[in-house]
């Protein structure tokens, strides 16, 4: 039961002294506001037709009942009809004790439910940049999270190894690439390929100039374009499974699996299942000719088939194109009812750019309109864009940020910075090595996550590693602090303990009621599916024990119950940085 339950309890009954059974009404607690005296509030003006008096004189009125009636309740106050209600610091005494010996506090006991969190889902076109990086560390953090709040997560990453896109990058190679391979240019394979995509475009716009200069409309231009025209000609072979181009795709993709693999590894993140576009744009194709005869679908005279969304606000939306080449949404359609039959989900987060809002609002209609009523569980995990000082990046025009790059940035900056502060001072080689890379890639997810999903963000890499503020390293830094007392306390001798009828002053009360907000920030955060709430959380954790770290002397404390009891506070406010840190998928540092 939590605190709030078992307050809510001792109101009720509060209330049914006073004014008989509640029959069915239901009161709510809330936290108290940071301004005013108390814990918890209870708002009175649904209890003004029983009680017959003003919202005032009823608030006092319970106050009197909960304060007499009640062991846990220490005072009440009044202020416009809502009753603050306060708790005995022995309460919370009793309650850090359930925290320290709870065996995985703040982790739900499994809830029956499986969800699906797809996340990453690159084209094997390019390497994986700063978007990528958003999408990913969010979507590892989101999966995290709703392990710990007690769902059975599957962390999925559908590969968009296939389309029009893929076969730019395989028909650059093939015009301009001269047997190139990763190992005979020293490039990371998916390097490689990003860089022949990079020049199919280079081409196919000098192409576009050509015939526009030529007399031809810029529109008919880009279909014209020879170069364009032959990408056509290759994605027709490659459904077809033409032994050449076939050959040619495997070949490319897997110089790209292994940069992705290297660059997830360097990430920190993987995923329990990988579902291959190429392996389920058939299924997709399955669903179109069942629609088609259900009359769902409709086929136009060029043979491609469409559904009209008209009525439900929308447009009419391409299926299937007329040389029988599937899109996006018929893949799409394909992988969510395949997911759907070897998983059994009862839900579904697709973690995706906001850029695709529309496409999978229509997703969900057209999986309702075919009779698919799982298609009520997919969330469309919608984020804001990354944008970097300079404005934003075009993958087209090879002026990303690229993921490899950024990691290894953030490595090198955290490792200058930190040697300039001393933070690696009588460390080996090694130690300075492993802390600067803990540091640097703390420092970027917890700047990409301590954002809400929705919104826009700007990245600045230096701003990011900052020992004080609203920073990874600073939490980070505070954890280290920690597990250093906790190192001098276990030389000394001194074990964390709570003695009995033990006095807590008022920052120590404040810890222990932030702790034991814990479990429901997980809950909350798993609600929202934003790591942002529990990055908030560990941030006024970490600031919250850093002021009473300065205020007030841990090790040197005389009175040894006083000192034991600061060292197990010490240890648990430790314990869950650590705790909330990991779901955000960062490390912590034994020591810096």
């Amino acid at each position: 039961m939590t605190i709030e339950q078992t307050l809510l309890e001792a109101v009720n009954a509060s209330v049914e002294k006073l004014y008989g059974p509640l029959d069915g009404l239901t009161l709510q607690l809330q936290k108290t506001r940071k301004e005013f005296t108390g814990d918890y509030t209870l708002v009175v003006f649904p209890l003004l037709k029983r009680s017959r008096k003003s919202p005032d004189a009823t608030a006092n009125e319970i106050g009197e009942v909960l304060v007499k009636e009640c062991p846990f309740v220490e005072s009440t106050n009044t202020i416009k009809g809502f009753l603050n209600i306060s708790l005995r610091a022995d309460f919370w005494l009793g309650e850090f004790r359930k925290i320290t010996s709870a065996e995985n506090y703040g982790i739900a006991p499994r809830n029956g439910k499986t969800l699906m969190v797809e996340y990453s889902s690159p084209n094997t076109n390019k390497p994986l940049h700063l978007g990528h990086v958003r999408n990913n560390l969010l979507g590892y953090s989101v999966s995290q999270i709703l392990e710990a709040a007690g769902y059975k997560v599957i962390k999925a990453n559908l590969v968009n190894d296939r389309g029009i896109h893929i076969c730019k990058s395989m028909l650059a190679w093939k015009l301009y690439g001269e047997g190139e391979t990763p190992e005979s240019s020293g490039m990371k394979g998916d390097h490689l390929v990003g860089k022949y995509y990079v020049e199919f475009d280079k081409h196919y716009k000098a192409q576009i100039k050509e015939l526009v200069e030529g007399g031809m409309d810029e529109e008919e231009a880009k279909k014209e374009a020879p170069i364009m025209k032959e990408a056509r000609t290759m994605l027709q072979k490659w459904e077809a499974h033409d032994q050449e181009v076939y050959a040619l795709w495997e070949k490319m993709n897997g110089w790209v699996y292994e940069g992705f693999d290297a660059t997830y590894k360097a990430m920190g993140v993987g995923f329990d299942k990988v579902y291959y576009e190429s392996q389920t744009y058939l299924l997709g194709k399955d669903i179109v000719a069942d629609g088609l005869q259900k009359g769902v679908f409709y086929r136009r005279e060029d043979g491609s088939v469409w559904i009209d969304l008209t009525a439900d606000g929308l447009d009419e939306k391409l299926l299937l194109r007329g040389d029988g080449t599937s899109v996006y949404m018929t893949q799409d359609l394909g992988t969510a009812l395949s997911r759907q039959r070897d998983e059994n989900l009862d839900g579904i987060i697709y973690v995706v750019g906001n850029e695709q809002n529309y496409h999978f609002q229509v997703l969900k209609l057209v999986l309702k309109k075919m009779g698919y009523e799982w298609s009520d569980n997919i969330y469309h995990l919608s984020y804001g864009m990354v944008e970097l000082p300079e404005g934003k990046m075009k993958s087209r025009e090879g002026t990303v940020v690229d993921a490899d790059d950024l990691i290894e940035d953030m490595v090198q900056t955290a490792r200058e910075m930190s040697e300039e502060l001393g933070k690696l001072d009588g460390m080996t080689p090694e130690e300075q090595e492993e802390i600067a890379r803990i540091v640097g890639l703390g420092a970027l997810k917890y700047f990409i996550l301590k954002v809400d999903p929705k919104k826009t963000m700007l990245f600045n890499p230096r701003e990011s590693i900052d020992f004080n503020g609203n920073t990874g390293p600073f939490i980070q830094y505070t954890y280290a602090r920690i597990r250093s007392v906790l190192r001098k306390a276990a030389e000394a001798g001194i074990c964390g303990a709570v003695a009995e009828g033990l006095s807590l002053i008022p920052e120590e009360v404040e810890l222990i009621k932030y702790l034991a907000d814990f479990p429901q920030t997980v809950q909350q955060a798993a609600a929202t599916y934003s790591p942002s709430v529990v990055g908030a959380y560990i941030y006024d954790l970490a600031k919250m024990y850093n002021g009473y770290y300065h205020d007030h002397s841990i090790l040197r404390e005389e009175r040894e119950s006083v000192r034991a009891f600061r060292v197990l506070l010490s240890a648990t406010v430790a314990d869950i940085i650590g705790r909330g840190m990991a779901l955000m998928g960062i490390e912590v540092p034994e020591r810096m």
